[in-house]
């Protein structure tokens, strides 16, 4: 198990490019299965939550050549439904994604509960719902199964505006015979980015970017070569490391149209950006200063469905705020997990009231110092890299993998910036 070192108050400067969309990757992996023809994905993150997932794709068939560190050529020629590792599949949340793909392509599935970040129950219950609205029957044990001998259109109204469950409706809806129609769909980048793939390799949807989404069955999809795009995540966790290090950043590539909401948030908390072409230049001089609500009363930042604010930012943006001026109030109704970091941050010391599990306030600016901490999940450790990389003195990051299962050589990324950050093995 590795470790980071960091020692902080060192200004970032230079620039930096983020790798391929982490939530994208998994979810055109798993519809690579859609086809037996080869596909080219360019772009692909060597994260360890991509790693796993091609392991449980290479259990069922699947054949990969890798064209270089980044292009994979992806081919499902004979899919067989074989027995997915439960270690594999407890180890990454989006083990679930291969039921839609695999009904649609052999008729079933058998899969263990899916794994994932610990921040609180992460139900199933939508995806199970949308794929028995197409034909499914599912049956859950000590595992799932998942059988359906011809997948047909229908009328899919997801209880949850559900990101993974979302993308198993589409995938398992582009092959079904007639017609399909999704509402309450999730709209995130990373879903528009499964709609483009899929009509690339010959599906017919329309309404992307919307939350319903109208589908056309076709008999199959072709191959093709498709290029990940940037994960919007990375780009804003560079936007906070500059701000909190007081640095100046170029960010190459930053996916930029779908960034407006993030800019929003991130300005009421004093924090601006230059867009120059597709990149994104943070400037040393930030504001950093909490805009207060009509009144003079303290702004809730909170979480909704794209294209509001992200839950998967909420860790980044709490950083962000314990180094602007005034008080802020935190909400993530999603997840009961998300905020027990902050205990971290407090040992650091931020000033933060923890409400509840699912509230907390933020009073800033705060000077932090170096601790010894534990990554608890991929968005909370990174959270914990911005705050170590403003602190005073040396921190110590422990399990750092979960950190990797989201973000690639963030910390060669960040020393090319002029972070002093190491990488160590544990003793």
């Amino acid at each position: 198990m590795d470790k980071f070192i960091i020692e902080g108050g060192h200004p970032l400067h230079g620039e930096v490019t983020p790798s391929g969309n982490k939530n994208a990757a998994l979810p055109l992996l798993a519809a690579c299965l859609l086809t037996a023809e080869p596909v080219t994905l360019r772009n692909v993150p060597a994260i360890l939550d991509v790693a796993n997932m091609r392991r449980l794709l290479e259990s069922l068939g699947v054949e990969f050549t890798d064209l270089d560190a980044h292009t994979w050529r992806v081919q499902a020629r004979e899919v067989r439904p074989a027995s997915l590792d439960p270690d594999l599949c407890r180890k990454i949340r989006a083990s679930i994604m291969l039921a839609g793909p695999m009904l649609a392509r052999t008729g079933g599935l058998q899969l263990p509960p899916p794994g994932g970040d610990v921040i609180g129950r992460r139900r199933v219950d939508t995806h199970i719902l949308a794929l028995q609205k197409l034909g499914a029957q599912v049956d859950y044990g000590r595992s799932f199964s998942f059988k359906a001998d011809q997948l047909t259109g229908g009328d899919v109204l997801l209880d949850q505006v559900s990101v993974t469950g979302t993308e198993n409706a589409i995938m398992a809806a582009v092959t079904a015979k007639g017609h399909s129609t999704i509402r309450n769909a999730a709209s995130e980048p990373h879903i528009q980015d499964l709609c483009h793939f899929l009509n690339h390799l010959g599906a017919r949807i329309e309404g992307i970017g919307s939350n319903t989404l109208h589908i056309e069955g076709v008999s199959s999809l072709n191959g093709g070569d498709y290029t990940i795009g940037p994960d919007y995540l990375e780009v804003v966790s560079f936007i906070g490391a500059a701000v909190v290090t007081h640095g100046t950043l170029r960010i190459r590539n930053a996916g930029i149209e779908y960034l407006d909401m993030i800019r929003l948030v991130f300005g009421r908390m004093g924090v601006e950006w230059e867009v120059d072409g597709a990149d994104i230049i943070v400037p040393s001089e930030q504001r950093q200063e909490i805009e207060p609500d009509l009144g003079g009363i303290i702004p809730e930042i909170g979480v909704m469905p794209w294209p509001s604010f992200p839950t998967d930012l909420m860790s980044i943006a709490i950083v962000v705020a314990s180094q602007s001026r005034g008080s802020v109030l935190f909400h993530d109704w999603m997840y009961p997990g998300r905020m027990f970091f902050t205990d971290k941050l407090v040992a650091m010391g931020a000033n933060i009231i923890l409400c509840d599990p699912h509230r907390c306030i933020v009073q800033g600016p705060s000077k932090l110092f170096g601790e010894k901490m534990e990554s608890p999940d991929i968005r909370a450790g990174m959270a914990l890299v911005l705050a170590a990389l403003s602190a005073q003195g040396t921190s110590v990051i422990r399990n750092v993998g979960q950190i990797d299962r989201g973000y690639e050589q963030v910390d060669k990324k960040l020393a090319a910036a002029g972070a002093h950050i190491e990488r160590q093995r544990e003793q």
